[in-house]
C-alpha cells in the first residue's frame, strides 16, 4: 500500500472535511483517508489504480488548492 501527504488550503470546517473525504471515497483503490483541519493536511493511503496524479486531481477537483 502507498501512502501520500498533502498540504491543503481552504479545509477550514466539517463540512470541507466530508466534501474531501466523500470526493477520494469515490476514487478506486483509496483505502484511507485522514483529513486534518487544524494542520490542513490529507493523508491518503491507496492501492492500484489509484495514483498520487489523480489522488491530487480529485482534491483539486473539490475546490482546494494544494500546497
Amino acid at each position: 500500500m502507498k501512502n501520500v501527504h498533502y498540504n491543503v488550503s481552504g479545509l477550514a470546517n466539517a463540512q470541507s472535511k466530508t466534501k474531501v473525504l466523500n470526493a477520494l471515497d469515490r476514487l478506486q483503490g483509496v483505502q484511507e483517508v485522514a483529513v486534518d483541519l487544524a494542520r490542513g493536511t490529507v493523508e491518503v493511503q491507496y492501492n492500484e489504480p489509484a495514483s498520487e496524479q489523480s489522488i491530487r486531481q480529485c482534491i483539486e477537483n473539490t475546490g482546494y488548492e494544494i500546497q
